[in-house]
């Protein structure tokens, strides 16, 4: 999902007339555990992050590119590299805590030094350019950063769902993921949660340090995006369970349900379209 960092950025050109732009603002979030607040911050240039924040997250890709199994490149990236590369167009940096923008979070400090602080603080990190240029700048990919102390929280589904969200907002109306290898199920079941579709498939594209005298296939995903697509979009699959067929809590029978995805809520309906809603946090297909 990284395009080339040395590649000149691709600009937008021109808006489309019909296409009403607005920058997002600071989004509340709630982590896996269903107690610990958390915000995603806008980001529209690299001046606006801290600069042991920059360093805490170019350090942070550095280690998955010396991983070798998530991104496509070999050598690691300089701070101001990263900085300029990550944070050109738009970008959003998920923060610990409630916060307002990203010079309150800088003045929360207290007692540590600013690379602890960011350490402990930093949940993850995404962008979003045009994927093409001209014509089909409406087209956006984005790149996802989970940092090691956000492992298995929630963090990387959170900031998908704000991706939705905040990417039809700037003016783009498609996203495409150029390379996900499907070695990388955590990230593929993000996206066929979110509405994602496959459309397309690059064989034996990665050369990863997991699968040693292997190549991996990558998937391309696409989505259409639109203003309240977030909240509004919907993840359809027919699956069994075992529920009560009569909505009592006695004798359950396995039934097929058509499940509807919305605001980490499902709405079940069973075949003689009556219905349940329960609270959930993801959709395993």
């Amino acid at each position: 999902m990284l395009d080339d960092p040395a590649r000149p950025p691709i600009q937008r050109w021109p808006s489309e007339p019909h296409l009403e732009v607005s920058l997002p603002e600071a989004r509340r979030v709630t982590l896996r555990d269903g107690k610990t607040d958390a915000t995603i911050l806008p980001v529209t240039s690299p001046q606006q992050v801290p600069p042991p924040l920059v360093e805490f997250l170019c350090g942070q890709l550095n280690k998955e590119i010396e991983a070798g199994d998530t991104y496509p490149m070999v050598d690691p990236m300089t701070v101001t590299a990263f900085g300029d590369y990550w944070f050109q167009t738009f970008g959003a940096i998920m923060l610990l805590g409630a916060h307002d923008d990203l010079a309150t979070a800088a003045d929360n400090k207290t007692g540590s030094d600013d690379a602890d602080y960011w350490s402990s603080v930093c949940l993850g990190s995404y962008y979003v350019k045009s994927n093409y240029p001209g014509r089909s700048s409406h087209v956006c990919n984005a790149g996802f950063l989970v940092t090691d102390n956000a492992r298995n929280r929630g963090v990387g589904r959170l900031m998908g769902e704000s991706y939705v969200d905040w990417a039809p907002r700037l003016g783009f109306s498609y996203s495409v993921f150029n390379l996900v290898y499907e070695s990388n199920v955590a990230s593929m079941r993000i996206w066929d949660q979110l509405g994602f579709q496959p459309i397309g498939r690059v064989k034996g594209c990665g050369r990863l340090k997991s699968f040693p005298g292997k190549l991996v296939d990558a998937i391309i995903y696409g989505r259409e995006l639109t203003i309240g697509g977030a909240s509004e979009s919907t993840v359809r699959t027919a699956v069994t369970v075992a529920l009560p067929s009569d909505g009592s809590q006695e004798d359950p029978k396995p039934v097929t349900h058509e499940l509807h995805w919305r605001d980490g809520y499902i709405r079940a309906t069973t075949p003689a379209e009556s219905t349940k809603t329960i609270r959930c946090r993801s959709i395993d297909h």
